[in-house]
Order: structure tokens, then sequence, then C-alpha cells
């Protein structure tokens, strides 16, 4: 019995000089570079002019570096009949304002339903449905690849996360490595990243598969029973002691979504409460996530929730939050 009592003193022992050993070297911050996560679909959802919030993003924000997706539900709404208008529009756009672009391609894409495939897939064959999606890639990079604003590729969203939300039933991995592989045939001049869930991952297949990896960082969320859960007990050094455990480099590491807006339920901001948006989210949370960000070591961070600030300026008249990133970027 003593054994056994001493066996699990000494494991709490460990993990408490753990901890302080974490907390310790979460003290130093790290020059970040903080770019932007953009959805259109989103910012429609939320009632607003998606090109208006893109371009004022761009103009007023003027951030160094966002990401984007050429969602295949998107391009390709009509099998064999792609329509690039709304991609074009942002890349364009960030070319006039100097800004350099991350381009998601894949089944995955940022944002709920979190897979964005079109519906005639449904009646395809395993092989087909294999075809259709890299042909898809193929011409998302074709037509991307010399574009002047184009600085990385990411292929998929979380493809190698444990459990399935959103969407996906449809979802291919099998096919990830194929297509991250016909990416880097296609375009030998710009790198791939591959994202993983922060706190959800080991990150091992993820790490390995493209040229950078991407994490997710969420420090609040809320669970589907309606539940808050935080990780503000975790030191911003585990992430860092974890890409090294990984044998991930820290320049070769990005945060591809640090959170900085609420955590959604079904209900859309406006029929929710203020109040209850700000359990998830608030300003001195959100500038305590950039600050979070910075004690990391990673020198990129796409700060994840744009759409939502501009909804708080135009329909709330809160301009904290706009105004608080406006002045971290500039």
């Amino acid at each position: 019995m003593k054994k056994i009592m001493y066996f699990f003193l000494a494991i709490i022992i460990v993990l408490v000089v753990l901890y302080i050993f974490l907390l310790a070297t979460s003290v130093r911050k790290y020059p970040v570079d903080f770019g932007i996560s953009f959805n259109h679909h989103h910012a429609s959802s939320l009632g607003l002019d998606w090109q208006k919030v893109y371009t004022d993003m761009l103009e007023e924000l003027n951030p160094k570096y966002i990401r984007i997706a050429a969602m295949w539900n998107d391009v390709e709404k009509v099998e064999g009949t792609y329509d690039f208008s709304y991609v074009d529009f942002m890349m364009d756009k960030a070319k006039e304002n100097g800004t350099k672009v991350t381009l998601v391609v894949g089944q995955k894409a940022p944002r709920w339903p979190e897979c964005h495939v079109p519906k005639w897939v449904d009646a395809l064959s395993e092989k087909e449905y294999e075809e259709k999606l890299l042909a898809y890639d193929k011409v998302v990079v074709d037509r991307y690849k010399n574009h002047e604003a184009l600085e990385l590729w990411q292929v998929e969203n979380e493809p190698f996360i444990k459990f399935r939300f959103g969407e996906c039933s449809k979802f291919r991995e099998d096919l990830v490595d194929e297509e991250i592989n016909l990416v880097h045939r296609l375009d030998e001049a710009h790198w791939v990243m591959v994202t993983d869930s922060g706190e959800l991952s080991t990150w091992n297949k993820a790490s390995k598969a493209g040229d950078l990896f991407g994490t997710t960082l969420y420090r609040i969320v809320r669970t589907p029973k309606g539940h808050v859960w935080t990780y503000d007990w975790l030191p911003a050094s585990f992430y860092r002691s974890k890409a090294r455990l990984m044998g991930i480099p820290l320049e070769q590491m990005y945060i591809a979504e640090l959170q900085a807006e609420p955590w959604f339920t079904d209900s859309t901001p406006d029929d929710t409460p203020i109040e209850e948006q700000e359990k998830t989210m608030n300003i001195e949370r959100m500038q305590k996530h950039v600050d979070y960000a910075e004690r990391i070591g990673v020198r990129r961070a796409y700060l994840w929730g744009v759409e939502w600030w501009y909804w708080m300026r135009e329909k709330q008249e809160d301009t904290r939050y706009w105004d608080a990133i406006k002045n971290k970027l500039n």
C-alpha cells in the first residue's frame, strides 16, 4: 500500500514540477506577425456585405497576411463548371493592398459546416470522388500559383483530427497525402501548410504532412451542452514544448486560428444577448489571447473573428475590437 502511495506522490511531484517549469518558461514574449482569417459566408451570415467587410479589413486594418479559402462547393457548384469570381475578388484585392494570402483548398475549409463539398458528389463512386476532388485541386492551383498575392497553400483544414464535427460524412482522409503531393507537383514555388487542433490532437500526422504546420488555439469553448470550458490554466510554453516533443521547428509552425470571437451557439449574434457572447469573448479576453500567443514562440498567428469585430462595430456601435486589432497590426 505504501509503495502505491509513494508512486502516486512521485507522479504528483513530477506534474507539479513540470507545471512550474511551463509557467516559468511562459514569461518571455516573442515577436509575432499577426494575420487575419476571413470567410465570406460567415460575414454574409451576420447580415453584412462581405465584399465591404473584406475591403475595409484590408484597407483599415492593413494586415500583412490573410487566410482565405477556395471552397469546392463554391468553386464547382455545377460539376465541371468552375466559378472563381469570389476568389478572384479576394486575391486581387489582397494584391492591391500588398497583403500575402494563404489559400485553402480541399474538402475541409475553415468555418462551419467544416466540410465544403458540392452536393453532386453524393452520386459519385469512391473512385469518381477522388478524380473530381483532385481535378478541382488542380484547377485552383493552376489558376493562382502565379498570382502575386499568393504566399502559401493550405491543403485541407484539420484533416487528421480524431473526431468528426460539422457536416463531414463524405470526408476522405485517405486522399489528403495525394492532395498535398499534387499541390507540390503543380507548384514547387509555394509551401504547403497542414493544420491540426491545438488542444485535441498530438499533431503527429499533420506536422509531418506539409512544409509548415498550423495549430489552432482556442482558450475558451462552449460544449455541445452549453457549458463553458476554458484553457486559461494551460501555460503558453505548453505549445512550444509540445512542438519540440514532436520535432516541429518553431520557425515552421504558425497559429492558423487564434480565437478572437465568441463561441457561437446555434443562434445568430443578432439573437444572442451581448452579455451571453461576452462569456466567451470580450475585449479583455481578446487582448489576453494576443498576449498569450506572443509567449509561445511562433512567428505568425492568424486572428479568428474579423467578421464579428465588424458586426460589433456596425450593428452594436462597439468599435473596441476593431480598433484594438487595428492598433496591434499598425
